[in-house]
């Protein structure tokens, strides 16, 4: 099966003012998410603007790739359960699964979203695009105040 890429974003370095240009995009700044979800988001809703579609297609599908995932969430729920204090919305952010949520709610979109742990991007890639069928591919790696890569595939 052949493959059209649509559009590819790529921030790294980050621009400054990755945050604002997010809250400006959506209308208003994301809440109780943490920075490695806001980065997802921000670099998915870049891409799909790119490929000129308002949102994510029913029937595609979502990958999000990443070798540390949200680890910035991580050290501070570490770092609060050593005090003792209470964990709710940093204990939230600490998992991959609210940041599918939070691209299905901004993307407009519901379907099959994944989180995959992976050193080797083309791979899991590969892996994505013999999964999915005619709506395509929506795919980026993500890690933490570095940097965001996103591409949008779909068949020919």
């Amino acid at each position: 099966m052949s493959w059209i890429l649509r559009s590819h974003v790529v921030l790294d370095p980050l621009p400054a003012d990755w945050r604002d240009q997010l809250a400006r995009r959506l209308g208003t700044r994301p809440r109780r998410i943490g920075t490695w979800a806001e980065l997802a988001l921000h670099g998915a809703r870049l891409c799909l603007d790119a490929s000129q579609e308002e949102a994510l297609p029913p029937g595609a599908l979502l990958r999000v790739v990443g070798v540390h995932g949200p680890m910035g969430a991580t050290r501070v729920v570490a770092e609060q359960a050593r005090q003792g204090l209470p964990l709710p919305f940093t204990f939230m952010q600490s998992q991959p699964s609210q940041t599918l949520a939070a691209l299905g709610q901004h993307l407009g979109w519901q379907g099959d979203a994944r989180y995959v742990l992976s050193r080797n991007t083309p791979a899991t890639l590969q892996l994505a695009q013999l999964e999915c069928g005619p709506a395509g591919l929506l795919v980026g790696t993500v890690e933490e105040d570095r940097r965001t890569e996103w591409w949008r595939y779909t068949h020919r």
